[in-house]
């Protein structure tokens, strides 16, 4: 329940203000989400870093998200939409500032630390304010409206900032978003109406689990650190042991606590006793980390192997974006006349055997003949598996736990990204400034699309039978 009836309209100025509002914020973590891994190289010369300071700079970021994007709705669910929707507008667009500034490696990563602890608030807020604030007549077409022209943000994002890395320099692609974030808060300011839970308010805050996100952040940052931190110091070292240890300990907290606080918990436990739910969020993971390892490497590789530009780099990986962006749609309306199982079974398949073709890619390759088709099989198979595995996840528990279960499915997406970033530079032994090195790169690419392809049909098998298994208990 909220503090008013939404009543805004598409067609008014307010409507239109806060659409924009909603648009312009989201389009600052899409564009983010797309070229960082573009700026990987230039911003790795420019500062001295490490393989694994490139690690951090990415996985820095999606730590926080994925450990706090719950604890973000909660927020804004308590204490006003709109209100935390502005703070982390602003706080993400402070630490954007930081990054661009930034002039180590240390202070880079703090400062992505701080820009995903950002985005964690500004993320599920700017749905939320839409979902809140529409008349539900028109709510339909208002969130159409942002996932339309927020994937379009998407698209753009690899021209937009292969482009400023080239031409200005990679710290550019940070100082834009202060463009979008004067615009928002504006505009935001102006016509987004507050809204809050009433519920949640009086009662203290229903999942409002900050001990919780703690130690599932505690946990992520433990296992990542450790993995990131073994080439370096080697599997036996005492601070590798210790935060591995650390990491493991905090994941079981993190279990005990949210089972003890059943459905007040941030992550109720109970959504697990659905078989289903928790097959396709370990499916989840699998997907997104081969996702995620891809996106790392073929940046890196694409500019310090095969010498191409940044913004020849980043227009390698339009494909991608544009059939999700076009077929995904399709891909739900499939999975709906026929069930999930098939295109969840088959996409994994499709991606994986465009990985296995981008393995040839190597110095003086052609884009149309070597890049353009395995970037284009691996565009299709996620894009057989993107919307229906929104839909199947949200169809595996009670509508009521909707907003979690896809909140949860979410940053199940942010840990296989997170883990495949931490875990595949050790698994192909890429370690130090390896990366600067062509030949080094290239027997560390090539393994790691191997790792990521083996993934993604361990994904295909599970959702083959995962989904089966659950067809048979219903029929049973």
């Amino acid at each position: 329940m909220t503090t008013s009836t939404p009543a805004l309209r598409t067609g008014t100025t307010a409507g239109r203000g806060t659409l924009l509002a909603a648009i312009l914020a989201s389009g600052m973590v899409f564009l983010d989400s797309t070229v960082v891994n573009v700026a990987l190289p230039r911003l790795g010369q420019d500062l001295g870093a490490t393989v694994a300071d490139l690690q951090w700079t990415i996985n820095g970021y999606l730590l926080m998200l994925a450990a706090f994007v719950l604890l973000g709705g909660a927020l804004g669910d308590r204490f006003g939409r709109r209100r935390v929707f502005l703070i982390g507008v602003v706080w993400f667009t402070v630490a954007s500032v930081l990054c661009g500034l930034a002039q180590g490696t240390g202070t880079l990563i703090v400062a992505r630390v701080l820009q995903g602890a950002g985005g964690a608030l500004l993320t599920p807020g700017s749905l939320s304010v839409l979902q809140a604030s529409f008349h539900p007549d028109d709510r339909g077409k208002a969130i159409g409206t942002w996932a339309g022209l927020s994937g379009v943000s998407t698209a753009i994002g690899p021209f937009v900032g292969g482009w400023l890395i080239d031409a200005l320099s990679w710290r550019w692609i940070f100082f834009i978003n202060v463009l979008f974030a004067v615009p928002v808060v504006l505009a935001a300011l102006r016509w987004v109406p507050e809204s809050r839970d009433e519920n949640a308010a009086r009662s203290g805050g229903r999942r409002f689990d900050i001990l919780g996100a703690l130690l599932g952040a505690l946990g992520l940052a433990g296992i990542t650190y450790a993995l990131i931190d073994a080439p370096a110091r080697g599997l036996g070292s005492p601070a590798v042991l210790v935060s591995a240890l650390a990491g493991v300990l905090a994941a079981v907290a993190f279990v005990l606590v949210e089972r003890r606080r059943g459905e007040s918990a941030m992550l109720p436990t109970g959504l697990f006793r659905s078989r289903l739910f928790s097959a396709l969020n370990v499916f989840t993971v699998v997907v997104y980390a081969a996702l995620g390892g891809f996106t790392f490497f073929l940046a890196v590789y694409l500019q310090n192997a095969v010498g191409w530009s940044a913004l020849m780099t980043g227009l390698a990986t339009l494909p991608l974006t544009v059939l999700l962006l076009v077929g995904s749609s399709r891909a739900g309306a499939l999975a709906a006349r026929i069930g999930p199982r098939l295109p969840l079974t088959v996409g994994p398949v499709v991606a994986a055997a465009g990985l296995l073709l981008l393995r040839r890619v190597g110095p003086g390759a052609s884009y149309w003949v070597d890049v353009l088709p395995g970037v284009t099989l691996f565009g299709l198979g996620l894009t057989l598996v993107v919307a229906p595995l929104t839909a199947s996840v949200l169809a595996a528990v009670n509508d009521r736990f909707a907003g979690v279960a896809s909140g949860f499915n979410n940053a199940a997406s942010r840990v296989g990204g997170l883990l495949a970033v931490a875990a595949l530079p050790l698994l192909v032994g890429l370690s130090g400034t390896g990366y600067e090195q062509p030949r080094e790169l290239t027997h560390a690419y090539r393994g790691a699309l191997l790792w990521c392809a083996g993934l993604l049909l361990a994904g295909a098998l599970l959702a083959a039978t995962s989904t089966a298994r659950a067809r048979a208990e219903q029929q049973g």
